[in-house]
């Protein structure tokens, strides 16, 4: 399942109608930044009741 930035944006508008969009696309711009700067410093993302990220390190494999 993929998710677009603008249905994600026009679905939070339409659950949330006291926002504005330009405020709701700020919050998400920010989320999403947060939550990327968590993942480049090593931590643990976790979104209860939806998902969780942990970045991983795999080690080089010899081919040829």
């Amino acid at each position: 399942m993929s998710a677009v930035k603008s249905d994600l944006i026009k679905e939070l508008s339409t659950n949330y109608p006291n926002f504005l969009k330009k405020d709701l696309l700020k919050l998400f711009d920010i989320a999403i930044y947060e939550i990327q700067d968590a993942l480049k410093r090593g931590e643990r993302v976790e979104l209860r009741e939806v998902f969780s990220l942990e970045p991983r390190v795999q080690k080089a494999r010899i081919s040829r």
